[in-house]
């Protein structure tokens, strides 16, 4: 424990704890930690759960960002004849990462800090039309997916 309470480290690990202790499903939940930067891994058996367990480990720990990189535990495979679908591969290796936005963030910005050039910024606009309806409107607080 650090002179000022708990260090970010014990923080992100007891709310590790507490979130294998609420649910037990998620297999190998853990978290990398690259500063305020929090990538949790690990095996979900579903979206929902994968969801649940983002939102209530955002409403333990203060990170700058927490990037999902938990998978979907696999559901058995429908009988199938010949090779598998391009499109099933590359939803396979995808990950979701998230960016909370913070006072001062812009599109341009974001795209700039993930895929080190800033007019990438459409890319995160079109994946996020879900809540946003210009690429110059963006909130604080808003949680937007990165695509890879």
């Amino acid at each position: 424990m650090g002179l000022f309470g708990k260090s970010f480290e014990e923080k992100v690990e007891e709310a590790l704890q507490d979130i294998r202790s609420k649910i037990p499903e998620v297999k190998g939940l853990a978290a990398a930690l690259d500063g305020k930067i929090v990538t949790l891994t690990g095996e979900a058996p579903d979206k929902e759960t994968r969801s649940k367990v983002m939102q209530g480990f955002s409403s333990m720990v203060e990170a700058d960002n927490v990037v999902n990189g938990m998978r979907i535990a696999a559901a058995p495979a429908p009988e199938r004849h010949g090779p598998p679908a391009p499109e099933d591969a590359a939803a396979a290796r995808q990950t979701v990462r998230l960016h909370e936005v913070v006072s001062g963030d812009t599109l341009g910005g974001i795209a700039k800090k993930y895929y080190g050039n800033a007019g990438q910024y459409m890319k995160i606009f079109e994946a996020n039309r879900d809540q946003l309806d210009d690429p110059n409107l963006i909130k604080v607080g808003q949680r937007l997916k990165i695509p890879d």
